[in-house]
């Protein structure tokens, strides 16, 4: 989700700031000081903080002002949220968060998906399939990176799990995240991308299990792979190491 306009680039500026803590828990948020310091309006300010409320990181406190929340009250499956935790200290617990929900949810999606997808649902994964082959290939990664993003919201919703569904924006941060931060590899293994493959075919086939199997090894090997890059080399019990992309 993009926000647009003034209160978008108010928001640039604000949200990494709470996120990383240089505004800290319990700062206030007094109007005219934001408008002076950023020089935007009053309309502008309640707009940005409005946003801020939506996502829990700002609660109004009477006679007190807009106040800054701890993060367990955050909406941390916004994916604005995870931007901005992504862009500051906080990425390394942000990422293995993540990457702990994907292996929890995603394997479970693709399982689900392989008995509740519909047709064309089914279509789509694999022409994602290919396309995720093809630009792999051609090491064109800002394409991949779409392909693969729009490949796993389409498991999710695949499954027919409304709450699973919902999941697709949030996977999709943290796999742009991933991305731009150079934790991915400079060009997706063949091995990641075979996964997908499987993926897409075991749906389409209605394999539950292989469906489940393959994208459990997907996500949890992205897991490990995390793991070892940020510094913790001991893999979580029970993942396979893999060297691949997503």
């Amino acid at each position: 989700m993009e926000i647009q306009g003034l209160p978008g680039r108010l928001l640039a500026e604000l949200g990494p700031a709470i996120a990383s803590g240089e505004v800290p828990v319990g700062a206030v948020l007094r109007t005219e000081e934001l408008e002076e310091r950023f020089g935007v309006s009053r309309t502008v300010v309640r707009e940005a903080v409005r946003i801020l409320e939506g996502m829990r990181m700002v609660a109004p406190r009477r006679r007190v002002g807009i106040t800054v929340q701890p993060k367990s009250d955050w909406d941390v499956f916004d994916p604005l949220v995870i931007r901005w935790r992504l862009a500051g200290s906080d990425r390394p617990a942000q990422l293995r968060s993540l990457g702990s929900l994907r292996v929890a949810v995603e394997p479970a999606a693709a399982g689900l998906a392989a008995r509740h997808a519909s047709d064309d649902e089914r279509r789509q994964l694999s022409a994602l399939a290919v396309e995720l082959t093809m630009t792999a290939r051609a090491a064109d990664l800002e394409t991949f990176l779409q392909h693969d993003i729009a490949f796993h919201a389409t498991v999710l919703r695949a499954s027919g799990n409304e709450m699973f569904a919902h999941l697709g924006d949030t996977v999709g941060a943290v796999l742009t995240g991933r991305t731009e931060y150079d934790l991915m590899p400079h060009q997706p293994e063949p091995y990641a991308v075979r996964l997908h493959r499987e993926v897409a075919e075991a749906i389409c086939a209605g394999d539950a299990a292989h469906a489940e199997r393959a994208m459990r090894t997907i996500v949890a090997g992205a897991l490990e792979e995390l793991d070892q890059q940020l510094g913790r080399p001991e893999a979580p019990t029970g993942l396979s190491g893999t060297d691949q992309m997503i």
